[in-house]
């Protein structure tokens, strides 16, 4: 398999090398804005067609296939993305204290001749959490490039989680065990590469 990944995320890049197969990069920019209306559990699904919709046709080689993703976390219906700053992660953090949310990463999975998208959930439970421990973290750590103002394979991750409810990788940013089911179907299947 041939994969070529349009995502700047280094955690997404390690997670993809881990499996062993070869990975080229890709660059692309898109406006990450949803339409009115679109349920919070539809969101990372819809970005991450959006994502893939942005690159063009001539980037994708022969038997190669695009993997654009995206990941937010829904917490009591609001859908949280990336932090602006110090102060949104902080509201983020405090949001999330005490609570569970469910975090969707939204894959979708693109050839030449197909596109396939699909989202993963997995619910997570904070204990609640000290404003001096969720300081320490947001000035440590800086998340400001992580969905939920979090990295669940972070400091945060070890001290404040209380449970799990699904894929671990989904957290970290891509449920990884889901797309090498997707992709070994979609390879099944030689005429849509």
């Amino acid at each position: 398999m041939k994969l070529l990944l349009a995502s700047q995320s280094p955690r997404r890049r390690q997670l993809l090398a881990e499996l062993g197969y070869p990975i080229d990069y890709v660059s692309i920019s898109v406006e990450e804005s949803t339409p009115p209306g679109l349920p919070a559990s539809e969101v990372a699904g819809y970005l991450a067609e959006l994502k893939a919709s942005a690159c063009p046709d001539g980037h994708i080689g022969d038997g190669q296939v695009l993997i654009t993703a995206d990941t937010v976390v829904v917490c009591e219906g609001h859908v949280l993305g990336k932090p602006a700053n110090r102060d949104e992660a902080l509201a983020m953090l405090r949001s999330l204290s005490g609570r569970r949310h469910t975090v969707y990463t939204g894959v979708c999975l693109r050839t030449r001749k197909r596109k396939h998208t699909f989202s993963e959930a997995t619910e997570v439970t904070f204990a609640p959490l000290e404003e001096r421990d969720l300081a320490y973290y947001v000035d440590t750590y800086r998340p400001f490039d992580k969905a939920g103002a979090y990295g669940i394979q972070e400091w945060i991750g070890m001290v404040g989680i209380e449970a799990i409810n699904g894929c671990y990788y989904n957290v970290v940013g891509l449920p990884v065990a889901r797309m090498y089911r997707e992709l070994k179907k979609l390879y099944r299947d030689t005429e849509s590469i």
